[in-house]
């Protein structure tokens, strides 16, 4: 590692040279190679030995389970679709062509989000002379995680733009922003292309080669959109099970579909301590309770549809994992994790069921949370206050 200190060294730009982008630039990298030799002095709200880009590396990790399985499904999809391998095959059938296809179409998109999100955030650095700011690294892998596979290139260079200048550097930058970064993206690119980002044309890459059709019948909807037709019925028509949601062999968003894969990156983030169990709890607690209401109305066949099959469809169970427990947006108590996590719950169940129109209930859920969560803690910490000095005019 000295040799590679070195180097680095050798290429260390002035601070207060012609190019202050050039030195903006060397800055993050240096930093993210090796631990940094100084703190910080001023707010941030990781209050830890640890620095910020180690824990959003972490972060990162946590996310590689979710990003395998989706350049997988992305793969095994498409060939369901052209009819290259059966619907019961073996997994592993077909594997590596199926994680070659994949990768060609989930990286682009991953390039596109970290080299436009980083660019802006070069350009502010050096802007406002300061050091690059760590919270794109996530957002970065995020936003690709999020979206349809067949999403145009370009627009998730425009949404990218959208969110890290509308969605954070107009606040401050990271740790100032009150809304999700990567889910500011979506929410533009869902109202703004709202073709490309809903439908059943949009979660199945049909690309084909030339002298292949897609197999007759098929149909690229979610279980989320079939479920939303007509509930449990239309779910197994799709042999679209528990288990089959569970495991994630359905079409969806790339890194959406698997909550099984989320579920070992939510293993590692509570095991860190990065995010926070009180949140992922309350989030899934909210989404059952309110899924089991539901049930007793029965209004309508979605709303028959089982809590547990409601939590692992759609973007429901990574929402819960790396959206809502996103320590800037989210609330800072105790007592206002367990009600911001709780609601995000509900709100997100209630959107799907009473709103055919905007299925994927999470995104409006945790962009409206989010501006709740500094109203929670208020509320929170005003109520200690009161009982606190309730306590203090009895003693006396």
């Amino acid at each position: 590692m000295k040799v590679l200190d070195d180097m680095m060294q050798k290429l260390k730009p002035k601070a207060d040279g012609k190019f202050p982008l050039a030195y903006t630039v060397w800055d993050g990298m240096y930093t993210f190679l090796f631990v940094p030799g100084h703190t910080n002095k001023n707010g941030v709200h990781i209050k830890d030995g640890i620095d910020l880009k180690r824990t959003m590396v972490m972060v990162i990790i946590a996310l590689i389970p979710a990003l395998l399985f989706g350049i997988y499904n992305v793969g095994h999809q498409h060939f369901l679709a052209v009819g290259n391998v059966l619907q019961d095959a073996h997994v592993c059938e077909m594997f590596w062509d199926k994680f070659i296809f994949g990768a060609l179409k989930v990286l682009p998109l991953i390039i596109v989000s970290y080299g436009v999100g980083l660019g802006i955030e070069f350009v502010f650095a050096a802007f406002n002379k300061h050091s690059i700011q760590e919270g794109f690294l996530v957002s970065g892998m995020l936003i690709p995680l999020i979206v349809p596979v067949d999403v145009p290139l370009w627009m998730v260079a425009v949404a990218t733009i959208f969110a890290v200048i509308i969605g954070k550097e107009v606040f401050g930058g990271t740790g100032m922003n009150i809304v999700n970064v990567a889910l500011t993206a979506r929410a533009f690119l869902f109202f703004a292309y709202p073709t490309k980002m809903s439908g059943d044309e949009v979660w199945v890459s049909t690309t084909l080669e030339e002298g292949q059709q897609l197999v007759d019948g098929f149909s690229g909807a979610t279980p989320l959109a079939k479920a939303v037709e007509g509930g449990t019925e239309a779910l197994n028509n799709m042999n679209a099970s528990v288990m089959e949601s569970f495991i994630g062999f359905i079409p969806g968003s790339i890194g959406e579909t698997s909550t099984l894969a989320i579920g070992l990156g939510a293993l590692l983030l509570l095991i860190t301590g990065i995010a926070s169990w009180r949140i992922m709890l309350s989030t899934i607690v909210g989404g059952y309770v309110m899924a089991m209401l539901f049930n007793l109305w029965g209004a309508n066949p979605f709303m028959e549809l089982s809590p547990i099959h409601q939590l692992v469809i759609g973007g429901f169970a990574f929402g819960a994992v790396f959206m809502a427990t996103d320590p800037v947006t989210g609330s800072q108590t105790n007592t206002g994790k367990y009600i911001y996590g709780f609601l995000i719950g509900v709100f997100a169940i209630m959107i799907r069921v009473f709103n055919p129109a905007y299925p994927e209930g999470m995104m409006l859920a945790i962009l409206f949370m989010n501006i709740m969560a500094p109203l929670i803690d208020h509320y929170v910490v005003e109520a200690n206050i009161k009982r606190r000095l309730k306590r203090v005019s009895v003693n006396a």
